[in-house]
Order: C-alpha cells, then structure tokens, then sequence
C-alpha cells in the first residue's frame, strides 16, 4: 500500500522542480543600468604546459589550422565576470541571426552560432612584444557560476542564461549581473599550439604573458555594423554596451619550460589530457 503513494509522492516532487524551473526561465532580464565585463583574477591560476595528442576531428585543429597529432600545448581557464548592475541580455542567436545585426556568425564543424568579437586571447613575449593566436574561434555566453563575492555588491540571483541554442534551436544567451561565464581549459581551442603546429612560429622556452581581452574594441570592416561606438577611442567599436571599457584586460605571466615532461607544468599539472574535446560549456 505505500507504493502509489510513494510514487505519488515523487511525482509531486518532480512538478514542483519542474514548476520552480520554468518559474527560474521566466525571469525577465535586469536591464536597468548597465553590465560591466572583467577578467577573473585567478587566470593566472589556471593553466598547463603539456604535450597532447590534437585530433582531425576536432574543431578547434579544423578552425586554428592545426595539424593534427601531437603537440606542445598551454591550456587554460578564462572566466569573465559581469560585475555591473544590469544583464547582458542577447538571447536566441537565431533571431540575431535573422536580423543580420552582425552579433553571430556560423560554424560549420560547430553546426551552430558564434558569438564575433567576445574574447581575443593573445600570448604575447614581454621582451619583443611578438604576440601568437590561440586556437579558439568561437564564444557562448552563459551564466556558468557565481562571480566571486569580493568582485560584487549583492549576491547573485538564480542563473537565467543557460542555452547556448542551434541553428533552428532556440537558445538563450547572456551574463546576469553577479555571474561568469567560464571557459574551461578542457574546452575545444581553450590552448595555444607552442611547436609551431598551427602555422604560426614556435614559441621559444621562457617567460610570457597571457592576455585576455573580453569585449575587445574592433574597428568595423566594409558593411560591418558598429553596435557601440568606444567614447575614448574615436572609431572603436564593441559588440556589446557597458558601463566601463578600459577594465576589459586581463594578464598572467606564465613560464613555458623545454620539455613539460609527463605530468606538464603549471598550476593543473595535475590534470592529464584524455583525447577528446567538449565545444561547449553548458
């Protein structure tokens, strides 16, 4: 006799989690003031040297002209906080997409929508000034954690921004005030090639500097929409309007040895590769 009313029981359970979901999806975006995007202060916490086995398959050696194989790699963790008082609010890249108001371009191995000009990733010799690219072309905006509480004013609501979406798929993007968005080193491209296997000239052993620059100023080219002019940077625009743009940089210095050995080098020489490659965080 206790079993249908142990089940009814979990349906119940079921319905109120599911209600209180829907409630969650619901809440309308906080679009009074403005949002403002930083790096986190632990980027220079998270990262490796290492040597890793880069498959044909994956995007990110399609989209970074890397050759597949094995390769000396640095991997690493970015997390952009939105510490301003208001969301970025972009929601279902398709519409974007139907509007061409140049926010989202599409990734053919991806099979979905990229967000243009949300991170540039460089890592730059101090000495000569030489910069190389990263690997990773593309970016989804979700509310993946809570920003740190020493960053914010107030602790975060519930997360609202939690679909990156498809083509014919609607998803729903953006940063809630008091969230971050993380890219985790695992992910597709979260890595610059140090052997020269992606074109460009290997990097020497030494000292460099990890930069990140989120929401980077770009000058439009021919038919490309600026969305937000920069005010102290006469023809720079940015893809999306915050409170302030000059906190945007974020830097760590991190050493690249000769040979990163078995366990690599770094703060997550702990971690060991497993040949696949997760394109997105949700």
């Amino acid at each position: 006799m206790k079993r249908p009313h142990h089940a009814l029981f979990v349906l119940c359970l079921l319905f109120l989690s599911t209600s209180s979901l829907l409630a969650e999806d619901k809440k309308p975006p906080d679009e009074t003031g403005l949002p403002d995007l930083i790096l986190s202060p632990d980027l220079g916490k998270q990262w490796v040297v290492r040597d890793e086995n880069l498959k044909a398959s994956f995007c990110s050696v399609q989209e970074g002209g890397v050759t597949p194989g094995y390769h000396k790699l640095i991997r690493f963790t970015v997390s952009t906080p939105n510490i301003g008082d208001a969301d970025i609010n972009l929601g279902d890249p398709n519409v974007h997409v139907a509007a061409n108001d140049g926010l989202y371009e599409f990734a053919t191995c991806h099979n979905h929508y990229h967000f243009r000009h949300y991170a540039k990733y460089e890592l730059v010799d101090p000495s000569s000034g030489k910069v190389w690219r990263a690997a990773k072309r593309g970016f989804c905006m979700l509310d993946t954690d809570p920003a740190p509480a020493s960053l914010t004013n107030s602790p975060p609501g519930p997360p609202y921004f939690r679909s990156c979406g498809l083509v014919g798929i609607p998803g729903n993007q953006g940063i809630s005030h008091g969230w971050t968005d993380t890219y985790f080193f695992k992910l597709g491209g979260q890595y610059f090639v140090l052997d020269g296997g992606d074109g460009q000239a290997p990097v020497p052993p030494g000292d460099y500097v990890i930069r990140i620059t989120v929401n980077p100023g770009f000058v439009p080219g021919p038919g490309e929409p600026c969305r937000f002019a920069d005010p102290n940077h006469p023809g720079v625009c940015h893809q999306l309007a915050e409170s302030n743009y000059e906190n945007n940089v974020g830097e760590a210095l991190v050493t690249i040895p000769d040979h990163p050995g078995r366990t690599g080098v770094g703060p997550l020489n702990d971690t060991k590769p497993d040949d696949t490659e997760p394109v997105d965080h949700q």
